[in-house]
């Protein structure tokens, strides 16, 4: 899945893509360079960013989704409103990837009568709040607890089991001990509960606790480290900024741990 922030804020290329002919041409790059989906989002998630009402985050990212539809992208659409996520699917989207995993009382529904495929994932507290002191008693266990939750309410609201992946939220309201311990003993527990597993690592500021002062534009190496180990651990699918070490290094792990003798 490659990201494309149609946003001035992002933490990662805040303000890069936001122009549209930018984001469509960006989110082509993607494609052509492998990414099975394209992941559109037009509201930064990052901890402290402001809120984007839903006019404008729908005016930043239809459009974009549209174009890549017509070019014969597959593209998910990243968004916690409905109304944002029902104008992407209109245009063409296949997947609703929502952060919030289903807050927006609409959204079920929205994704029930969609079709689409949809991401729920966990998240403490919201991008304003969540890394101003982030607890928990057992964070793998409370992650998929909450989660499995979430599952029953999607399965609920008329949303096929078949068509639901989880995320983690690695930097969603974690710590670096939290985002540590999730990939790797919450990996494998969330993979075990049958579901498809996104895992969200690329150029997060985790790294960065880790190794040093490093900008984000240069985590893509430290990043590849821990996605290869989520995949280890049963991870489906990565999130990532740089397409083509995401693609190389998936493809090595996969050949590593997933190839039958």
């Amino acid at each position: 899945m490659g990201v494309l922030n149609v946003t001035p804020d992002s933490f990662s290329d805040g303000g890069r893509f936001l122009a549209r002919d930018a984001a469509i041409a960006h989110g082509l790059s993607l494609w052509q360079q492998g990414a099975d989906i394209v992941d559109v989002g037009g509201e930064s998630t990052r901890p402290g960013a402001p809120d984007v009402t839903a006019d404008e985050e729908a005016a930043r990212v239809v459009p974009v989704v549209a174009a890549l539809v017509a070019a014969g992208a597959r593209v998910s659409i990243d968004t916690s409103k409905a109304v944002v996520a029902s104008a992407a699917v209109e245009v063409g989207a296949v997947v609703i990837n929502d952060v919030t995993a289903l807050a927006d009382p609409a959204m079920a529904s929205v994704a029930a009568e969609s079709g689409c495929g949809v991401v729920l994932m966990h998240m403490q507290g919201t991008p304003r709040t969540m890394q101003a002191d982030p607890r928990y008693d057992d964070v793998v266990a409370e992650v998929r607890d909450h989660l499995l939750r979430r599952v029953d309410l999607a399965v609920a609201a008329g949303i096929p089991a078949s068509r639901i992946c989880l995320d983690p939220g690695i930097g969603f309201g974690k710590t670096l001990a939290h985002n540590l311990e999730l990939i790797r003993v919450g990996v494998p527990a969330l993979a075990a509960a049958g579901h498809p597993l996104l895992i969200g690592v690329s150029r997060k500021s985790f790294l960065e606790k880790i190794l040093g002062p490093i900008a984000p534009q240069d985590r893509d190496t430290a990043s590849v480290a821990a996605q290869v180990l989520a995949i280890a651990g049963g991870a489906t699918a990565i999130r990532v900024h740089s397409v083509v070490e995401g693609l190389r290094s998936a493809r090595v792990a996969d050949a590593i741990v997933r190839t039958t003798p």
